[in-house]
């Protein structure tokens, strides 16, 4: 038991890390720096390295969500966690020399360079996370995420506090940290050539992973109205990131008071209610948290703004803390679905960045627009009422109280499968063999999914009954089933 520990806490070191790293340069990639030094300003003018970055991860996330094109996609990113992630290091400061030594190279194209450059690996990278993270179970996992989230805005407060101009290129050195913590980690098993492992995901979680692809539409597409008006031109820029960071950080530090003193030792659920009066556990807590700091930052703007204090970093704060608790649900969604989470993953990020980059032009294309109203409260309530609509009709604390019913039935499915094995000694094959059965697959099928003859099948399921001491199928569905009412 000590030796189970002691890895648990290993793991959880190298992931606290690696995904600290990995966030902070998410963070200085997204949001600090521009190679705009000229005196041309505006809304997508002053949001084009924002955008560059956006539509190549969008893209490279689009792309992995088909099978076929993802195994190819995380074979270059394993190639790129073997390499430290060094060519992605030494190519973001190829560029940041270029610009020194040529001043006279358009800063627009730099731009370009750069998203390409940074966007297709940092995506690569957190598939990679996704991955890794899967592995693990939800209850440690999504405490991981929300300490290596924290970590990494307290490394951009820190760099945005230098008070160095360009001092921002020190994070672009992170992605070597994020890469040596997934080599520490190990390389995970591919869940998609695995394909026996994978399940048919109930009706029920089906519709609940579409609720939350939908509601992380809405929620890009009300922050990238907002990312509108943080403009690189807006003075006092850097505060403002700084307020948005250090907010993030209290939100992270709040979150975590919801699992208790110690989040991630042993026992503690992340989704699952703690208490018999509570409809939700503590990741919804979180989402409600991260919904109400966001809100509370569009009502506050116009007091914010008279004060000196950027309502939008308030808001950019609680959107962080929802992208959080997205990352959260993509792993959530990968586990329900049976499945890869890298997959849950592209299919989650491609949806939030379409919908920044759709909020960005809008908010472009509302500035353009010639009159004498309020550009930023316009933006404002725009996507003030979209989140709004997404908390309240989209992805609900209803939805978050059934997402933890499902996530309680399929953990218990784990482990009644987990007693059969063990109880009745099946090897290793018949192992993976039982859950498909007790789900009632056809002996073809299951065949299928093995690359094994039927025969074989049929010879490894009679092997199974005579161990667990029944005739036929459905007397070892019955078993499944009574022991499961047992758990």
């Amino acid at each position: 038991m000590a030796t189970m520990t002691l890895s648990r806490l290993r793991q959880a070191r190298y992931a606290i890390l690696g995904f600290g790293c990995n966030q902070a340069f998410l963070f200085a990639m997204l949001y600090l720096g521009s190679y705009n030094e000229s005196s041309q300003h505006g809304f997508l003018i002053d949001r084009a390295d924002l955008l560059c970055v956006l539509l190549v991860m969008a893209a490279t996330f689009a792309l992995m969500t088909c099978e076929r094109r993802r195994r190819h996609l995380m074979v270059v990113a394993e190639g790129l966690v073997r390499c430290y992630a060094l060519p992605l290091v030494g190519a973001l400061y190829l560029i940041v020399a270029l610009h020194s030594l040529a001043p006279g190279i358009p800063w627009l194209a730099l731009a370009a360079v750069e998203g390409l450059a940074a966007g297709v690996p940092l995506a690569l990278l957190l598939c990679r996370w996704g991955r890794v993270l899967g592995e693990a179970s939800i209850d440690q996992s999504v405490p991981e995420v929300f300490i290596g989230s924290a970590l990494g805005a307290a490394v951009c407060f820190f760099v945005v506090a230098i008070p160095v101009e360009g001092a921002y290129i020190l994070l672009y050195v992170l992605p070597v940290g994020s890469a040596w913590a997934l080599r520490a980690l190990g390389e995970p098993a591919d869940r998609d050539a695995e394909t026996a492992t994978i399940d048919d995901p109930t009706e029920e979680a089906t519709k609940l992973s579409g609720r939350i692809i939908a509601g992380t539409v809405v929620y890009g597409l009300a922050t990238g109205a907002v990312e509108a008006l943080a403009t690189s031109a807006e003075g006092g820029a850097a505060s403002s990131l700084s307020v948005t960071f250090v907010l993030f950080v209290l939100y992270c530090a709040a979150a975590l008071q919801l699992y208790g003193g110690r989040p991630l030792s042993v026992g503690v659920r992340a989704v699952l209610p703690t208490g018999p009066d509570q409809e939700v556990g503590p990741l919804g807590g979180a989402y409600r948290l991260a919904i109400l700091l966001m809100v509370g930052g569009f009502v506050a703007v116009p007091l914010l703004e008279s004060v000196g204090v950027s309502g939008v970093a308030v808001v950019l704060a609680g959107y962080l803390g929802v992208f959080s608790v997205l990352v959260s649900l993509f792993l959530i969604m990968g586990r329900i679905g049976g499945g890869d989470a890298a997959r849950s993953f592209a299919r989650g990020f491609a949806a939030l960045f379409a919908g920044e980059i759709t909020g960005v032009l809008i908010g472009g294309i509302v500035g353009a627009i010639p009159g004498t109203f309020d550009v930023s409260a316009a933006l404002v309530a725009l996507a003030g009422v979209a989140v709004l609509y997404a908390y309240l009709f989209l992805f609900t604390d209803r939805d978050m109280a059934a997402l933890s019913v499902v996530i309680a039935q399929s953990d218990r499915f784990e482990e009644a499968c987990d007693l059969i094995a063990r109880t009745a000694k099946l090897s290793k094959r018949e192992a993976e063999i039982l859950p498909l059965a007790l789900r009632g697959r056809t002996a073809e099928r299951i065949a299928g999914e093995f690359f094994i003859s039927k025969n074989t099948v049929d010879t490894h399921l009679r092997r199974i009954y005579a161990k667990c001491g029944v005739h036929t199928r459905q007397e070892l569905i019955d078993l499944g089933e009574r022991t499961e009412a047992e758990l």
